[in-house]
Parts: C-alpha cells; structure tokens; sequence
C-alpha cells in the first residue's frame, strides 16, 4: 500500500487507537524507516489460553496488517512461557495456570485462524519461552529489582484485589515483567494491544529504557462490544462472532447489531478511512441511506474478508430469503439422533442436536420463544414431542440456527 506522506501514513496507523504514547516517536520511527529502508518490528502478544479467535480479538490483528501494508515487520508472539504464569489482567483472582501440553495445543489453532487477515508471508510467529526460558534465577532477581512493587500496585486490578484484601500470588507480579522483557529480547519499535493491557505495555517501555534500548511505541486498541452492545465480545457471554463462524451464521450476527453499535464496527472491523464512515453516517442522517442497507454492506464487507466474495454474497442472499422472505434457509444440516423412546423433551432433543450447548441453554431458548418445530413455536419448557424411529422435524433455534432431525432406531 503507498502512502504520499509519513503524516498520512501515520494517520492510517494511528486510526481506531485509544492510547499512543507518542505519535512524535512513531512519525520518528516511521522517517528513519523510510530513510534506511529497514522496516519496523512490531509486536502483539496472544495468551495461548483462548486460542478460539473472535472478531474483537481482529481489531488488533488488523492493525497488525495496516503495518504489514506499509512494509514493516509484524511479530504473532505466542505467550507460551507467560502461559504459565497466567495474565490477571482485569481478573478478580488468580488465573489458573496452563500446562505446556495445554499450551502447545492451543496455539497450534492460531495459525488457521490469523491467516484470514494477516499476510503468511510477512508474519514472524514466535514464542516467548525463546528467551524467557533460558533466564537464570539471578537473571529473574535483576528483572524484578527494575519495577517496584509500588508501581505494580498502581495496575488497576492488582490495586482493587490488594484494597479488597483478596489474594494476590507473587508469580502475577512476574507476567508484566515478562511481557516486557518480550519488547527487550525482540528489541521492539512498536507494540500493541487492547486498552485493558496498557500498564504491561508501559513496562516494556520502562525495561526497553534501562536496557539501553530506544522505548517502544506503544498503541492500544478499543476493547470491541459484542453483539448485546453493553459487554466486551466474549465467548463466555454468548455475544461473538468467531472468525470461524460459517458466513451465513456470521452475517447473521452482524446484522443483529445495534445501529449504534454499527459505527463502531466499521471503524475497527474493515479498513474503510474514517472520511469514507463519516461519509456513510452523513448518508444516514440525511435520509440518503438507510441504516439497514448500511449494515448490509457492513456485514458483507466483514464476511467477504473472512470467507470470500462468493460466500458472502450467498449469505446475503440466504439473509433475504429467511428474514426478509420469512423462508427456511437452502442447506440446512440433517442430523440423526437415536431414538429415546415414544416422546421427549424438546429442550433435550435441541441440545443433543447442538442447537444449543447445554439443556439449561435450550430452555432458556424456549423460554424466549425462539424454539420452533416445523415453524410452530415452542411455549412450554416443558414440551414434548414424538421421537419414536422415522420421526423427522426442522428444528429452529434462535434466529440462525437450523437442523433436520430424524430419530432412528439403534436397538
């Protein structure tokens, strides 16, 4: 990508971020960059530890590749060696500790999944036990005599669990020392991460400082609202889109968003400029655009980046055809189940089917009416149906999952 100038260039990189300490630094970077033809190293950490990536987790991955773009050098750091340790960023209590085996595994996931965004070729993936690993114990002790225990405690959450009077184990103290010796051992000129990281960032400024080394920039991203508007997108809360999710499932998630929430989207989901946003928000405040078909192309932009033209256009289309047209999508999934006797519980029956992860959760579903069999909806959790062998339904559970199911006889 060509830029005419270091400000412009420096704008694109700077777009969406909360925190840059200091702009002044990184159009300083990017002038000896361009004078020396050496590229930046720049550096993201990722905790092993939820190796299932969402499109919150992309908002830092993307700006990974704005600088892939202009021609720098992009480090994946996989934390494997602060996996053991644990981040508490933003934890109440001590994070379990992971296993090697249980890290090793996890980030074998993360290739698959980066790769939807960033260029395979320009990526450096890397692991921090690289170093950290071969730290002597009086290696640690010198580490650890550069931060005092007063500036830990001013890291938000270590100051309320220590004011709560709720455990604070020794080891935490050691991940923001760890993740900025990382900025040492990698001698970064740039890292990044979510808002909720900023104290660790700073840290690796600090060492990178009495290292002898030119501190790092650091930029911090907006930590991403799910699909509710309110909390962070997060697996656990049920309000993501997973950068593995099929197109229609994630097309269909994108449009349940707010049109608030949309702006937001835009800006950290897609790289259109934030001239060409304002354009757009311009368009619906003035009644030239509706914010329906605003979100449309929002939603195709964002699957048409993750699966391709083809795939997003076919959502689009199944979109129409199930919400607009009130019609059951084309390929829906056909399921055989065992058959559990003469009837059963049709929360029981989602469940085994995977409409839903839990009986708990498809109960909920049908307490919110958004269990349908063979579109009649389901009233009572407590609703049975006939399973016996040859019994077949359409299942809908919530507003984009579908299954034919048909009971069989195993005996």
């Amino acid at each position: 990508m060509e830029f005419g100038s270091i400000d412009e260039q420096l704008a694109y990189l700077t777009k969406g971020c909360v925190d840059v300490i200091r702009p002044e630094d990184l159009k300083a970077k990017l002038l000896r960059s361009a004078g020396t033809g050496e590229p930046l190293t720049v550096k993201v950490g990722f905790d092993p530890s939820a190796p299932d990536l969402h499109l919150g987790h992309t908002v830092v991955i993307r700006k990974m590749r704005h600088f892939q773009q202009l021609g720098h050098r992009v480090v994946f750091l996989i934390g494997d060696f602060t996996g053991l340790i644990g981040d508490p960023t933003g934890k109440k209590a001590t994070r379990p500790q992971l296993t090697p085996e249980e890290i090793a595994a996890n980030a074998r996931t993360y290739e698959r999944q980066i790769f939807k965004l960033l260029d395979p070729e320009r990526t450096v993936i890397d692991f921090n036990s690289r170093w950290l690993g071969k730290l002597s114990s009086a290696d640690w002790i010198r580490l650890a005599a550069k931060v005092t225990v007063a500036q830990m405690l001013e890291r938000d959450d270590f100051r309320k669990r220590y004011e709560a009077q709720q455990p604070i184990a020794l080891h935490e103290f050691l991940y923001p020392l760890a993740q900025g010796y990382d900025s040492v051992a990698l001698e970064c000129d740039v890292e990044m991460g979510g808002t909720d990281q900023l104290f660790n960032l700073l840290v690796g400024r600090q060492l990178m400082r009495e290292s002898g080394l030119e501190p790092q920039v650091v930029l911090t991203l907006p930590l991403l609202e799910g699909l509710d508007g309110v909390e962070k997108m997060s697996k656990s809360l049920g309000n993501y889109v997973a950068v593995e999710d099929p197109p229609f499932e994630m097309y269909g998630k994108l449009m349940s968003i707010s049109d608030e929430l949309m702006w937001k989207y835009w800006l950290l989901l897609t790289d259109r400029t934030e001239a060409e946003i304002e354009a757009l928000k311009t368009g619906v405040a003035t009644g030239q655009r509706h914010p329906m078909e605003v979100k449309k192309e929002l939603a195709a932009t964002i699957v048409t980046e993750l699966h391709g033209p083809s795939e997003a256009a076919a959502a689009a289309r199944e979109f129409e055809k199930v919400f607009s047209n009130r019609q059951r999508p084309t390929d829906i999934p056909e399921i055989e189940l065992p058959s559990p006797g003469a009837r059963s519980l049709v929360s029981r029956i989602v469940a085994s089917a995977g409409l839903a992860g839990s009986n708990s959760e498809a109960r909920r579903l049908i307490q919110q009416g958004g269990v349908r069999i063979d579109e009649t909806r389901v009233a009572d959790v407590k609703a049975e149906i006939d399973t016996s062998p040859g019994r077949e339904y359409v299942i809908r559970a919530g507003k984009r999952r579908f299954a034919k199911v048909r009971f069989i006889d195993t005996t």
